[in-house]
């Protein structure tokens, strides 16, 4: 296997076909997903200039995974608060910002399984279903809310969203989160 301190080499030709030097295989950028939703790591370069296009390629399957399923991660108003970040003072900060709040909302997200695996191993699944909700509407509140401050915080010369703006795009996040939740309801009770 053709590795790269420890990573998967995947070379991207010409005609933009990937192929996978640890598995001698070409592969699909939605390979590449799965991959990465695996935790393998691998970087991506050009098969012509050696160049390192990891960066490159993981935007573009975002972009794929974005208007390909329909439910998307990225809110329109963190769009625009990413792109105006583009060329100002604040620009610098603004990944190790967004790795390390990324890294804390994995960190909770494992918290609130582990919580929603206790409330519904415990009791009955119907009784709880306010609970796991209520933890998970209140985690949606306090993530916006550390984003925002922390953005202002960084620079404080940008205005920020219209107060009624953000707290519908809120009320948006937290009504799919309640039909996710629900959606999941139903399935646990059919197969109970």
């Amino acid at each position: 296997m053709a590795k790269n301190d420890g990573q998967i080499v995947i070379k991207k030709y010409a005609n933009r076909r990937l192929y996978n030097t640890g598995t001698s295989t070409y592969v699909t950028l939605d390979d590449l997903a799965v991959m990465v939703k695996k935790g393998e790591d691998f970087t991506v370069q050009d098969a012509k200039s050696g160049e390192d296009i990891t960066h490159s390629v993981l935007t573009q399957i975002i972009f794929e995974q974005e208007s390909k399923t329909g439910n998307t991660l990225l809110p329109i108003s963190f769009l625009r608060q990413l792109i105006s970040f583009y060329g100002d003072q604040m620009q610098m900060v603004v990944p190790s910002y967004l790795e390390h709040s990324m890294q804390a909302f994995t960190e909770q997200q494992v918290q609130m399984r582990e919580q929603i695996n206790k409330a519904f191993g415990d009791t009955p699944l119907g009784k709880n279903l306010q609970a796991p909700l209520q933890l998970v509407e209140e985690q949606v509140r306090r993530n916006t809310e550390m984003f925002h401050q922390a953005m202002q915080m960084f620079s404080p010369f940008i205005a920020s969203p219209p107060v009624k703006e953000t707290k519908k795009a809120e009320a948006k996040d937290i009504d799919e989160l309640k039909e996710q939740l629900r959606a999941l309801q139903t399935k646990l009770d059919n197969l109970g």
